[in-house]
C-alpha cells in the first residue's frame, strides 16, 4: 500500500471518561478533558483535536462521547463536523466505544486506518509523535494486524498497565506483543522499567477498519453482535433507538480484556515522545510549573487566595476563598464551589474511592 494509507487515515477521539481521580475539579458536569485553566490555556480535548489535525484532515476526525457532552464537543472542537460525533447513550467502557467508532468510520470508508486517541492525555515532541504514529498506521495498513503504541517508561508507574515486547519484526522498531500486565505494585513496576522490555499501556491503538472488525467478530462475539446492529442502523430512521438498545444490553468491558489479551496478531510500536495520562492530582502536580518552595498554586477565581507559611511540595487550587496553610508538605488541596479535597500526594490514586462512596450514598450533588 506504500503511502496510500495516508488517504484513509482517520482519528477516533474517545471522550467519555469521567476523570474520577481528579475530583472535585473533574466531575460529571465537566470531566477533566473539558476543564479550562488546567495544564495550559487549551483544554485537554482541544489539544487532542489539534493533535489529530497533525495527522489527518478535519473531515476524518471522529469523536465518540457521552450524549451529555455533545454540546461541549461542538463548542471546543469547532472543526469537527456534527456528523462525525457519535453520542453514546451511556458509558460502556473502551471495547464498545472503540468498536462503535470503528463501525461509523467503516461505514464512511471501508479502507480506513483508525488511530484511537484518548481525549485526556498530555503529549509532547510533535515531530516524534507524528513519525511514530505514522509508523503504527503504516504497519496497521499493511496486513491483518492490530497495533498498540506503548510508551517507554521513565519511572515505575503503578497506576498503569504494562505491555511486554516480544520478538522484533523486521528492521523497523516493531515487535510482537508478548503479554499484557495488570497495574503492578512498586517492586514489580521497578523490575519492568529496569528490564527495558516493558512499555506503558496508553490505550493508543491503531488498526484498519477491516482488521478490527474481524477481531471483534473472532474474540468478542458478545460485543460484535451489537456492533453489527449498530452498523446496520447507521443513517437510518431508527439509528438512535438501536444505539440505545444495544448500549443498554452490551457488557461493559475494556478493549484490553475483550480484544488485546486474546489477539495473536497484535504488534507493538514503542514510543519515545513525552506522554502522560493526567490520571490523578500527583501527575497534575508533576506536570505543572513550581514556585520557589516547589509548590503549584492555582488561583482560579476572583475571590481565590492562598497564604502559606512553611508550605512545600504542595498542589493548591483555590477558587472562591482564602486557603491558608502552615507547616505542611506533599499535600493536594483542591477548593471548588461544591467541595474541598485534602489528600496526600502519595494517595492521589485513591481519590476515586471518594467518588465511589459519594455514589453509594446518593450524594449526586457533589459528583
Amino acid at each position: 500500500m506504500e503511502e496510500s494509507y495516508k488517504d484513509h487515515l482517520y482519528v477516533l477521539i474517545l471522550c467519555g471518561g469521567g476523570g474520577t481521580r481528579l475530583w472535585p475539579r473533574s466531575c460529571k458536569k465537566t470531566p477533566k478533558q473539558f476543564l479550562t485553566d488546567f495544564l495550559g490555556k487549551e483544554t485537554l480535548f482541544s489539544q487532542t483535536v489539534e493533535r489529530a489535525r497533525w495527522l489527518t484532515s478535519d473531515d476524518k476526525i471522529f469523536v465518540i462521547t457521552n450524549s451529555d457532552y455533545v454540546d461541549e464537543v461542538l463548542s471546543q472542537g469547532k472543526v469537527i463536523s456534527p456528523r462525525n460525533i457519535i453520542a453514546e447513550p451511556e458509558a460502556k467502557n473502551t471495547a464498545m466505544a472503540m468498536g462503535a467508532g470503528a463501525a461509523y468510520i467503516r461505514a464512511v470508508d471501508p479502507q480506513a486506518v483508525i488511530l484511537n486517541f484518548a481525549s485526556d492525555a498530555a503529549i509532547g515532541d510533535k515531530e516524534i509523535f507524528i513519525e511514530q504514529m505514522l509508523l503504527a498506521a503504516k504497519t496497521a495498513s499493511s496486513g491483518d494486524c492490530l497495533v498498540t503504541v506503548g510508551i517507554k517508561p521513565d519511572f515505575p508507574h503503578t497506576g498503569l498497565g504494562y505491555i511486554e515486547a516480544g520478538e522484533r519484526r523486521g528492521e523497523e522498531a516493531i515487535f510482537k506483543v508478548a503479554s499484557f500486565k495488570e497495574k503492578p505494585d512498586l517492586e514489580t513496576a521497578n523490575e519492568f522499567v529496569q528490564s527495558g522490555n516493558y512499555y506503558w499501556n496508553a490505550n493508543l491503538y491503531v488498526w484498519s477498519a477491516t482488521s478490527v472488525w474481524s477481531a471483534y467478530q473472532k474474540y468478542a462475539p458478545d460485543i460484535f453482535k451489537y456492533l453489527e446492529q449498530v452498523a446496520e442502523a447507521i443513517d437510518s430512521e431508527n439509528e438512535k433507538e438501536v444505539l440505545d438498545r444495544c448500549y443498554k444490553q452490551v457488557e461493559s468491558v475494556a478493549v484490553d480484556y475483550a480484544i488485546s489479551e486474546k489477539a495473536d496478531n497484535l504488534l507493538l510500536v514503542p514510543a519515545t515522545f513525552a506522554w502522560s495520562d493526567v490520571g490523578d492530582w500527583k501527575v497534575t502536580y508533576d506536570l505543572s510549573s513550581k514556585d520557589g518552595d516547589n509548590n503549584v498554586i492555582q488561583v482560579l477565581g476572583e475571590n481565590g487566595q492562598h497564604l502559606g507559611f512553611e508550605t512545600q511540595n504542595c498542589l493548591i487550587e483555590t477558587k472562591n476563598r482564602l486557603v491558608a496553610t502552615v507547616g505542611i508538605s506533599d499535600l493536594i488541596i483542591i477548593e471548588t464551589d461544591d467541595a474541598t479535597l485534602v489528600c496526600h500526594k502519595d494517595k492521589a490514586q485513591d481519590v476515586k474511592k471518594i467518588v465511589t462512596e459519594l455514589k453509594e450514598k446518593g450524594k449526586e450533588e457533589y459528583l
